[in-house]
């Protein structure tokens, strides 16, 4: 059910099959009328995370804005994902499009198939980086840090700005 309370939420998108860039922009194109773009990061070229063996990721962080609940958001991006042609893989495999809910609003969710904040998203620079091009003031809800003093805690080696160059390590 829906309310009439707009959430910002922010969401990590990847890709590393196919057209990784059209993939991209095909998340773009399928977010509305229910998902509002209001701001995205560049485009970060990525090493796997998980299982090396496997194409590096284009990977893009995108703040929204929507009507809809986390567990209504997260059946409408997996819906995003199927049309965009995202089929069964195994754990950290290659993957055609993946969207994760990173933040919704302030809001803390634990539940089986659905945890906000981002349960990995301490550990993940392909996250952290493009997160902290767009908000790097933002609060993590649980940890009192902001997402620019958690992207200092993490090794950036393996992700670059596409068609730019390493991101630094900003220790």
């Amino acid at each position: 059910m829906e309310s009439n309370q707009k959430e910002i939420v922010y969401l990590s998108l990847g890709s590393n099959l196919g057209d990784r860039e059209a993939n991209l922009e095909a998340v773009f194109r399928e977010l509305p009328p229910q998902i509002t773009v209001m701001a995205s990061s560049s485009i970060y070229q990525t090493e796997p995370w998980g299982f090396q063996d496997q194409p590096d990721f284009f990977n893009q962080v995108i703040q929204t804005e929507t009507v809809l609940s986390p567990r209504e958001l997260l059946s409408y991006l997996k819906k995003i994902e199927k049309k965009i042609g995202r089929k069964p893989s195994f754990l950290y495999g290659p993957r055609l499009m993946d969207i994760d809910i990173l933040l919704y609003g302030d809001q803390v969710v634990h539940e089986e198939e659905l945890i906000i904040p981002h349960e990995k998203m301490f550990e993940r620079a392909f996250v952290l980086v493009p997160l902290a091009e767009i908000a790097p003031g933002l609060m993590h809800p649980e940890c009192d840090m902001t997402i620019s003093d958690l992207l200092n805690t993490i090794d950036t080696s393996g992700v670059s700005l596409y068609g730019g160059n390493q991101v630094e390590n900003r220790e």
